[in-house]
Formats: structure tokens, sequence, C-alpha cells
């Protein structure tokens, strides 16, 4: 049996996940999204745990405060806020200097909100673009930039072949599930500033590379074991040369 964490005083260390989980509904709510496929929005977590909307709220923000749980929304940049989705929360990486300086950063990019990090995250994607050329037009460039970064994308093409071609599909429209999330973390304190500094950076990826009309929307933990960038190429002259 695990002996307690005790503090100099000799009471009870209660560190902010046991305090989390002093609550029996928390302690069901964490349950519920821990054994889910995927994340859950507070709506569908009223529906199945049967309490108010306001105290699952409550109960999912203090969740995420204490590290236990994570939240992050789709970042599209039209108006209006989807929904918090909700899922556990990854391990913790030990800090590194690169990782501080990233973090501060981010932090800074805050102060200014989602269109801060926007703005940023299109400069960067267009310097990525300009840093490499591959094959395969916009989408090619954009499973070039994620797999460098460390994303782990994998291609799915609505037309059904698999992601094995240069183009999109006949619907012009391509997801790309991103299997690893290397800034996580950032996630987890960020979420907002750090989907929408990776929606824009895919965005400004897209449109250096011949698709300045293209839509590219990200969507956090649209799947089980992945994030999901859903791409809409508008079919131009620039995109069917790619």
């Amino acid at each position: 049996m695990a002996r307690r964490q005790h503090g100099p005083s000799g009471t009870t260390n209660q560190t902010p996940q046991h305090r989390a989980l002093g609550s029996e509904s928390r302690a069901a709510i964490l349950h519920l999204v821990q054994s889910c496929d995927g994340a859950l929005t507070a709506a569908e977590v009223v529906d199945r745990v049967g309490l108010h909307p306001s105290t699952v709220r409550a109960h999912l923000e203090q969740l995420v405060d204490a590290g236990l749980l994570m939240k992050a929304r789709a970042s599209d940049g039209a108006p209006g806020r989807p929904a918090w989705r909700y899922r556990a929360a990854a391990p913790e990486p030990a800090p590194g200097p690169y990782r501080t300086l990233a973090a501060g950063l981010v932090g800074y990019l805050a102060t200014g909100g989602v269109r801060l990090a926007t703005q940023a995250g299109q400069e960067w994607g267009e310097r990525l673009a300009a840093s490499s050329a591959p094959a395969g037009g916009p989408v090619g460039a954009v499973m070039a930039a994620l797999d460098s970064l460390g994303f782990d994308p994998q291609r799915h093409d609505k037309a059904g072949n698999g992601g094995t071609g240069d183009k999109a599909g006949a619907s012009g429209e391509v997801d790309i599930h991103l299997h690893t999330c290397p800034f996580l973390d950032l996630v987890r304190d960020q979420p907002d500033v750090m989907c929408a500094l990776h929606a824009g950076m895919i965005r400004g990826v897209v449109r250096a590379s011949g698709a300045p009309r293209a839509q590219a929307v990200l969507e956090p933990f649209a799947t089980p074991d992945a994030c999901v960038v859903r791409l809409r190429l508008t079919r131009s002259r620039a995109t069917d040369r790619s």
C-alpha cells in the first residue's frame, strides 16, 4: 500500500489532484472522460451524468486546473466560439530551456488573444513553406511541414484514395490526422492560443503553396487518437497545377 505524503507540520499534503478528486461527482466525471473514445463536450457530459450544466462546467474546469483533463476547441477563424472539448491529460514532460522559451512566447501571444496567435502562426507557416518545396502542392507542403514538426500526420482524402496521390480528391477536401502533438503540454496551459497558432501555421503553409483561398480548420481531439486538420481547397489554376 502506498504511503500518503505528509508535509513538515505532519498534516496531509493535499496536491491539486487530490483536492480535485475530493468530490465524488468530479471523480465520476474524470472517469467518464478517461474511459471515453475521444473527447467530450460539457453538454455530452451533462447528458451522461445528469448534473446541472453549470455544475458540470465548474467540475470540468477544476479538473483542467488540476492537470487531470485538457480542453481545446476547433480553430477556424470564424466568428463565434465552438464548444470546449475535454479529454484526459497526458503526462507533462520535464521543462528544458527551449520549452521554457516556448512557454514564455506563448504567454506573450496570449496577451493578444487568438487573432495575434493566428497571425503569428500564418507567418510561421509562410516561412516553413518557403524553406522547402515538396511535391504534392499545398497538401504535400502541409504534410511535409507537419511531419518536420513532429505531428505524425496521416492523410485521408474524401475521395477515398487513401491519401496516396499528390492532389486532393475530386471534392477538393482532405483530412489530415495528427497522431502526435509535440506541444501538448503548452496546449494544456493555453488551449485557444496554441490551437490558433497551429491552425494559422497550416493556413500559412497552404496559402504560400498555391491555394490562397483554401480553408483550413483544426479540430482538436476529433478522433480517439488524433486531432484533425480539415482542408478545403478551392479549385483554382494554381491548385490544379499542383
